[in-house]
């Protein structure tokens, strides 16, 4: 009987410290990813200003590999809508961001 009484005090001061967790002020930007650094022109290590005639375009294979040639970045990531990818950032990697039906909309660094 007392094991029953400790299992249920215990478990009520618990949820009591749970419950001071919450906050009474909400971020407005909670739950979003962080924006991606802004470079000046001096900070394209990725080349994307080098290619960004190719936004619009339809990506391919063959064109990664005119991408990643002509900018020379160090790497190429695509990025497609609902794909999960890290947030980290590389200030040698071009970044491809494709629509739904793979046409380019925008070439960063990433």
């Amino acid at each position: 009987m007392l094991y029953r009484i400790l299992i249920l005090v215990s478990a009520g001061l618990i949820l009591t410290g749970c419950a001071g967790q919450s906050s009474t002020a909400a971020s407005p930007d909670r739950g979003k990813a962080p924006e991606p650094p802004t470079m000046s022109q001096s900070d394209d290590l990725c080349g994307a200003e080098q290619v960004q005639r190719y936004v619009g375009r339809s990506y391919t294979e063959a064109l990664s590999d005119t991408l990643e040639q002509e900018s020379g970045a160090g790497a190429l990531r695509v990025k497609r809508p609902g794909m999960a990818y890290t947030l980290e950032y590389r200030a040698d990697r071009l970044d491809v961001s494709v629509n739904e039906e793979d046409v380019i909309q925008t070439i960063q660094c990433g």
